[in-house]
């Protein structure tokens, strides 16, 4: 699975190809893995366990417990953690504290804020999606939260960061430091190869009047995409 912070989606990937996209909602607070931030922690974690299954949509959860209620999606007043639950634990550093935050993929009775930053850092998902990511995921599933684009296709991805690679630099840019990264299963996501300029708007444009498929799901990802 990969969240895209600027896309406010989520694509779910087997052996590098694109299985299903789902809208997903993170923090409205912006990404950090401080305690007591409500941020949603940036790079590579796992599923820890899975809670909820064969419980009813919009069941509401509780310290991970159902309470034995149920509520209707965007029911007044009410934001809880409903349907299904999966909990992340941190793999890097940076996300280090993300198991003992309670950071979780979860169901939302608050669907009209899907497809904006709307957590208090966890990533939330319509109840029908939820619900069908936990079917197709297990435990240990790896989760990249990352602030860059989309792939259709892993491979595409790492073909058209080695094609940008090979395009000389823009007039003002400066090379950026270390090679691309990319697993070519785990990790659909290319480290920006030039500094100082919009290298997945530009170097994708100009890809693409060569006649390049590019690869990303929908548009061509925002400028800002280019800031890791």
């Amino acid at each position: 699975m990969e969240v895209s912070v600027p896309m406010q989606k989520m694509a779910l990937y087997r052996q590098g190809e694109l299985v299903k996209t789902y809208p997903v909602s993170t923090s409205k607070f912006g990404l950090g893995d401080e305690k007591g931030s409500y941020r949603t922690p940036l790079g590579k974690m796992e599923v820890a366990e899975k809670i909820g299954a064969g419980k009813p949509a919009g069941a509401v959860f509780k310290s991970r417990q159902w309470t034995g209620e149920i509520v209707e999606p965007n029911a007044p007043g009410r934001d809880p953690i409903v349907s299904r639950i999966l909990w992340l634990k941190g793999l890097e550093p940076k996300n280090a504290n993300a198991f003992s935050r309670c950071i979780y993929i979860h169901g939302t009775a608050a669907e009209r804020d899907i497809g904006t930053p709307a957590s208090y850092g966890c990533v939330r998902m319509k109840s029908k999606d939820v619900i069908d990511l936990h079917e197709r995921v297990g435990e240990g599933s790896k989760v990249f939260v990352v602030k860059k684009g989309l792939w259709r296709n892993v491979e595409k991805g790492r073909q058209m960061g080695e094609a940008i690679q090979a395009l000389p630099l823009p007039e003002g840019a400066t090379a950026a430091a270390g090679p691309l990264a990319l697993d070519p299963v785990e990790a659909p996501a290319v480290k920006p190869v030039w500094n100082e300029v919009s290298i997945f708007k530009d170097g994708s444009d100009l890809l693409s009047e060569a006649g390049f498929d590019t690869g990303y799901l929908d548009a061509t990802p925002p400028a800002d995409l280019a800031v890791d």
